[in-house]
């Protein structure tokens, strides 16, 4: 099977419309979103509402968790927890619902994949995973670990490979899995990337070839950006769109 997997689109519905555009030329055969759905853009139900119809399952992210009063943010900074909140008012009663029914984490069966939004790891505290030394600190549950995980959370693309005592970081392009290794993979952003590329990520997992490909596509941007501006919440939400950072 092919799956497209996706994370943290973050009310955009101009980078997701862009990304499921994308994904008709994929031959994807399941959907799977990595969570964070709400937070920061203009437009939360009209992605929950699309999120809801095409995947398969869907994640709780950190931001979900938030809105939907599964965890406390009072420690997030001001403009963060006024768009949760922003958010939470919006939101219809079905897409809040869905957000509190969500689960932390998803094992496909059998095909050697798990899904969480941050590391797997303590769940419920979403940890991110961006650099070697936050993946080696997976080496203790390596025999416990599918052979593939997939994480979002820090908006980056980035692959560790991990035998036991080893882990190392790969180029985030086309991954061909090896017998032997185990992989974490951070699958990027669709609404708000954060490694000064703008353009929209998600990746591919065949199942079958047992590769996962990484991929990019460009979008609306200045609508996104706009809506935002127009909007009660904060303005650099929608500057750093521009410069995906």
């Amino acid at each position: 099977m092919r799956l497209g997997i996706f994370s943290d689109v973050h009310a955009n519905i101009e980078a997701l419309s862009a990304v499921m555009e994308a994904f008709e030329s994929e031959a994807i055969d399941e959907f799977y979103c990595l969570g964070d759905v709400v937070g920061y853009g203009a437009s939360p139900n009209e992605c929950a509402d699309i999120v809801r119809q095409v995947a398969h399952t869907t994640i709780v992210g950190n931001h979900d968790a938030a809105v939907a009063g599964r965890m406390d943010y009072s420690y997030y900074y001001e403009a963060a927890r006024h768009a949760l909140d922003f958010h939470a008012s919006l939101l219809s009663e079905e897409n809040m619902s869905w957000l509190r029914s969500l689960p932390y984490q998803h094992i496909v069966n059998g095909a050697g994949l798990q899904l969480s939004h941050g590391s797997p790891l303590r769940l419920e505290e979403f940890e991110y995973i961006f650099a070697p030394e936050q993946a080696r600190e997976c080496l203790p549950i390596w025999d416990e670990l599918e052979q593939l995980t997939l994480i979002g959370h820090s908006h980056l693309c980035k692959v560790f490979s991990l035998r036991p005592g080893e882990v190392e970081e790969l180029p985030a392009g086309l991954l061909e899995m090896e017998e032997g290794y185990k992989y974490i993979a951070s699958v990027g952003s669709v609404g708000q990337p954060r490694d000064y590329d703008n353009r929209s990520s998600y990746v591919v997992f065949d199942t079958e070839e047992r590769t996962l490909e990484f991929k990019r596509v460009e979008y609306d941007i200045e609508t996104a950006a706009t809506k935002i501006f127009d909007s009660d919440l904060e303005r650099n939400f929608g500057h750093r769109l521009f410069i995906g950072v």
